[in-house]
Formats: C-alpha cells, sequence, structure tokens
C-alpha cells in the first residue's frame, strides 16, 4: 500500500478524508488498484493499494497500467469526433450507410449522434440493463475468437432493437463497436492504430495502449473476479482470462494508468484533442438518461452527465467501466477542473468511491 496527500492550502481534513476512502475500501471492501484526485495542477491524493499479480505477490504502484473496461468508450468518442473536424463525417450521417451493412435488424435511421449517446435502440450483445451476463457469451464460443472491430457483428446484428432511434436512452456496448468500426471505414486503418496515435499519444499518455491478455505486456495488472459461496461469502479470488475477448476494443478495454487518465481529461479540456467547437460539445449532456432525487443523469458522447435535480447546472460528468475483476471510475468536476479516477483490478464498488471522494471535496476550499 503507498499513498500520499497534497498539502498547500486546502484543509487538511478533507484531504485526510479523501486519503480515508481509499484506505476504508482497501482495509474493509477489496480495493486493489490506484486512485488519483487532482484539482487543476495539485494533487490531492494518489496511492496504490492490493496486488497488481496476486499469485507472485507483485504490489499496485500508480504508475500501474489497469484495463479501464468501458472507459474506453470516452476514446473512441474523441476518435469519431476527430473524423468530424476533419469533414470526413457529420454526427447525423447513417451508420448503415456508411459501413454498407446490409441485411440486419439495425434500422437505417440509425446515426452517428446516437451510437455515441446510447439512444440508438439496437440490440446489444449483452444487454446490461436487463441483467445479462457478458460473460455467458463465451460459454459456447472461446473468447479469443474476437481479436479484431468486425468479429463483433455477429454477436449483435440479427438482435431486435429495443426502441425506434432517438426514441430512448439505453446503455449498450454495441454502438460503440459500430463507432469503432466508423472510424476503421474512413480512416483504413485499425481502430488500435488511429486511437493509440490520435487519442493517447497527442494527450502525452505514454503508458496507455492496448494490451492483449496473451501478450507479455510490461507492468499491467492481472484481473481477479470474486468467487462467493452459496451464503455469498467471498472465499477468494479467479483469474478473469475468459470472461472477455482478449484485447481492448471500440467498447471497452484500453489500458492505461490513473495519471495518464488525468492527461487525457486536460488534453480533451484544454482543446488539445478536438477543436475548442467540438470540445465543449464534448462538455455539454445530450440526451436524458434518468431521474433521482439526487440528480438528473443525462448522456453526452460517451460520457454521462450528472446534474442538479433541477437539470440546471452539470455537478459533474463520468464515464465508469465494469468487467469481472475490473472496475473503473473516471470523473470530472468541470467548476472545479477536479479529476477523480479510480482503476481497480478487481471486483469492488469504485462507484461508492467515487462519490465519498466527492463528498470530500466539499469540505475544500475553493
Amino acid at each position: 500500500m503507498s499513498e500520499r496527500s497534497g498539502a498547500g492550502a486546502k484543509s487538511s481534513d478533507a484531504l485526510g478524508a479523501i486519503a480515508s476512502v481509499f484506505r476504508t475500501h482497501y482495509e474493509q471492501r477489496s480495493f486493489s488498484g490506484s486512485g488519483i484526485v487532482k484539482r487543476g495542477d495539485e494533487v490531492l491524493f494518489s496511492g496504490a493499494y492490493g496486488y497488481a499479480h496476486r499469485g507472485w505477490r507483485v504490489p499496485n504502484t500508480v504508475s500501474t497500467r489497469f484495463d479501464t473496461a468501458s472507459i474506453t468508450k470516452l476514446f473512441t468518442a474523441v476518435a469519431v469526433l476527430q473524423l468530424v473536424e476533419r469533414g470526413l463525417l457529420s454526427l447525423h450521417d447513417g451508420v448503415l450507410d456508411i459501413l454498407e451493412l446490409q441485411g440486419t435488424s439495425i434500422s437505417p435511421r440509425v446515426s452517428v449522434y446516437h451510437l455515441l449517446t446510447h439512444s440508438s435502440g439496437i440490440g446489444d450483445d449483452a444487454d446490461e440493463e436487463a441483467g445479462e451476463s457478458y460473460e455467458a457469451i463465451f460459454w459456447d464460443r472461446p473468447n479469443y475468437a474476437l481479436r479484431e472491430t468486425v468479429d463483433f457483428l455477429p454477436q449483435f446484428v440479427h438482435k431486435p432493437a429495443n426502441f425506434a432511434p432517438g426514441e430512448g436512452c439505453r446503455y449498450n456496448n454495441c454502438a460503440f463497436v459500430l463507432a469503432g468500426l466508423v472510424v476503421e471505414k474512413l480512416t483504413g486503418r485499425k481502430y488500435r492504430d488511429y486511437v493509440c496515435e490520435n487519442v493517447f499519444r497527442r494527450a502525452g499518455m505514454c503508458s496507455t495502449e492496448f494490451v492483449a491478455m496473451d501478450a507479455v505486456a510490461e507492468n499491467a495488472a492481472e484481473g481477479y473476479a470474486a468467487v462467493t459461496d452459496e451464503n455469498g461469502k467471498l472465499p477468494g479470488w479467479r483469474k478473469n482470462i475468459y470472461s472477455f475477448p482478449p484485447i481492448g476494443s471500440p467498447d471497452s478495454g484500453a489500458y492505461t494508468t490513473v495519471g495518464d487518465l488525468d492527461l487525457f481529461m486536460r488534453a480533451l479540456a484544454a482543446n488539445r484533442l478536438l477543436s475548442e467547437q467540438l470540445t465543449e460539445d464534448f462538455f455539454k449532456p445530450k440526451v436524458m438518461y434518468r431521474q433521482t432525487a439526487r440528480a438528473t443523469y443525462m448522456m453526452g458522447y460517451g460520457f454521462e452527465f450528472a446534474l442538479e435535480p433541477s437539470g440546471r447546472r452539470v455537478m459533474y460528468m463520468q464515464k465508469d467501466g465494469e468487467n469481472p475483476g475490473v472496475d473503473s471510475v473516471l470523473r470530472y468536476y468541470p467548476d472545479t477542473a477536479t479529476v477523480v479516477a479510480i482503476l481497480a483490478n478487481q471486483d469492488c464498488n469504485v462507484w461508492d468511491m467515487a462519490d465519498e471522494v466527492g463528498q470530500a471535496l466539499k469540505g475544500l476550499q475553493i
């Protein structure tokens, strides 16, 4: 376990509360991973806990690279908007027309905008909102059969739609698979190659890449899924190597560090990845998702926005990710340019962690 907190003129109580969130979840709630909390140029907290490799008891560090799961969707969204900026694409272009993809259950009215805002209504390979298990896909098909973006198509293109395009909002992984295919079609390059050069390198994310499970990769954490008994108790852990495809895709699976996630958000906010106009658009909520007593939640281009219940002010924008043995959250508070990034290589509740850090941040002087 390693951690450090910044000082400056900030409240020591608030900084201690942030550190306590990570320490408590490590000691009591199975957190294994790393985290960073950074406001502007000031690091308020950074720390790492648990093991990158449980068998050899190799500790995690803040420079350990973790599977980001669905945070990868943000990189895909940026890649698509870069094509808009280059004049190769309009957000309202029809996806089937671009991909020349016929004979599917996907409506010809599905646009690129629908893909990025989870409003396409297309059938997903595993409908998470309906409680379907992504692991179950690979009970009858080897996960190593999916290495290229096109390999995902048979898993969802013939599934019935949930609603007509633009007439609802439902979280959808395969919408971003289609978005990745659009990137490949219009650039003539593999999705991963394009994103590495035009998103990761441009943002200065030198520790970020798509790491294959069967590759020999430096400083990459293994993932561990919880094994519970019939009473719901946790007797142990298992590796997640059969739980999802062996290398990342447009909807999931890039490996990065918490520091690189901070670099991504700073580069995005500073217009280094997109033009000022498209960056401004990226930072705006688009489609109503759900309403609670605490907040109004809306979808944007990959990001989910939490607004005050009145819907007048964005409290924060967030992208999270979850796979067996992988939990992640990237949260950005635009009013204070504060980044909270938490990456875990073991099943644990990073969402509670992010909420608790958010509460602690309220104690800081602005």
